[in-house]
């Protein structure tokens, strides 16, 4: 079996890429932390593509502070532009195949539709736009990728909002949370299954896809979801971004069409709210 390399591996979607491995018995994937493995020192990564040969890169690196990016804009552009150029670059010169992950907030969420890998991007904050560039540098500089889109990450595991939902909701009684931002949530086990399934397939469509769990809700919605499915009795009062000011703006919707994912791939993908259940289970379990 030909060695696969995550980059970002300590990251959620890293950690749920190797719970999935697990499960698969897929021995032949080699978890690099940000660590042992930075995606801006080139002669490093030589050395790792040279020792691993890797026949397929998963960047699962990226600097994902919304809000921070917006104060932070080098930073942000080195590790999501410069970074995924790098990777690009070794890919090319090693002849691997790279799995680059990328975001909704790549637009600007004003289209009342499911958006296609062929909308017109314009983001609306520092962070969508590195992550637009990386997404252009990655194709402009290897044919040989597919770059793959989503948003709303969750899981059991590393910081993300429904386990601050669920600390939150078990210390106050009330609280706010925006219902005029709508989008999908994306359990992050389905979607290292799908990067795993991508992979599997050996398929040579590149390109850009998107993936999200199916279904369309509010983050108000998703907070309800949380509780009634954990059984948290909490107060949770709808309000609208203007409430809740934050330094960088967000999409308004971000809702993803994923027909030719599911074409492509041959593949179903969960309701967002059997794959809620699943995850909270999870997390009570642990």
């Amino acid at each position: 079996m030909q060695n696969i390399l995550v980059f970002g591996a300590s990251g959620q979607l890293g950690q749920c890429l190797k719970n999935v491995a697990e499960l698969n018995n897929q021995d032949n994937i080699i978890f690099l932390a940000e660590a042992e493995a930075n995606i801006l020192n080139i002669a490093g990564l030589e050395t790792i593509f040279v020792s691993h040969k890797p026949a397929y890169v998963i960047n699962c690196a990226a600097y994902t502070a919304v809000d921070k990016a917006e104060e932070d804009a080098d930073r942000a552009h080195q590790i999501n532009v410069t970074g995924a150029e790098n990777l690009a670059a070794k890919c090319k010169a090693h002849g691997s195949v790279m799995i680059h992950i990328s975001t909704d907030f790549v637009f600007r969420g004003d289209l009342a539709r499911p958006l296609t890998e062929i909308d017109e991007t314009k983001p609306i904050g520092v962070y969508g736009q590195t992550k637009l560039d990386g997404e252009l540098a990655v194709a402009a500089g290897l044919d040989e990728h597919f770059t793959i889109r989503t948003g709303w990450l969750y899981s059991e595991y590393a910081a993300n909002f429904a386990k601050t939902m669920l600390k939150l909701g078990a210390e106050r009684d009330e609280l706010n949370i925006i219902a005029d931002q709508v989008g999908t949530p994306t359990y992050a086990i389905d979607l290292a299954t799908f990067i795993l399934t991508v992979i599997n397939s050996e398929s040579k469509a590149y390109g850009t896809y998107h993936y999200s769990n199916e279904g369309v809700t509010s983050w108000f919605d998703f907070a309800r979801a949380i509780f009634d499915i954990s059984g948290t009795k909490v107060k949770v009062n709808p309000i609208r971004t203007d409430q809740y000011p934050t330094r960088a703006k967000r999409p308004g919707y971000s809702v993803m069409d994923k027909s030719k994912t599911k074409q492509t791939f041959n593949i179903e993908i969960p309701y967002w709210r059997d794959s809620l259940i699943i995850c909270i289970g999870k997390i009570n379990n642990n």
